[in-house]
């Protein structure tokens, strides 16, 4: 009787052990890409040129379709701002609607930018 509950024990763990080996971590919610540095150097006065930043945002919006992951909250609108700063209205538009597509929730405050951006005549 003793045997044959120990024997049970062990192949639980066993069975245990196995089964936590193969949980692997889950898959993140967004692909980040940088983002975080990119927005912390347009804070900065003494950051890479606005340029710079659009290059490295965009190659993390490729970045980020071709992994089939998900951008997260704010890239498109910062990427927007920047195109604006750099006079590339059209350009700010379709990112920013992008970022009301992705994150409805922005609508209110990317509307707003929109006003704003028509109502001083841009």
């Amino acid at each position: 009787m003793k045997i044959s509950s120990a024997i049970r024990t062990g192949s639980a763990l066993a069975l245990t052990a196995l089964l936590v080996g193969c949980v692997s971590a889950p898959k993140p919610l967004y692909s980040w890409n940088g983002y975080q540095t990119q927005v912390y150097s347009y804070l900065k006065s003494d950051g890479p040129a606005q340029e710079e930043q659009i290059l490295e945002l965009e190659k993390g919006v490729q970045q980020t379709a071709g992994k089939d992951a998900h951008l997260p909250p704010g890239y498109q609108a910062h990427l927007g701002l920047l195109y604006l700063n750099t006079g590339r209205t059209d350009q700010a538009l379709a990112a920013w609607e992008q970022e009301k597509q992705q994150f409805p929730e922005s609508a209110p405050y990317i509307n707003y930018l929109v006003s704003n951006l028509k109502k001083n005549g841009n």
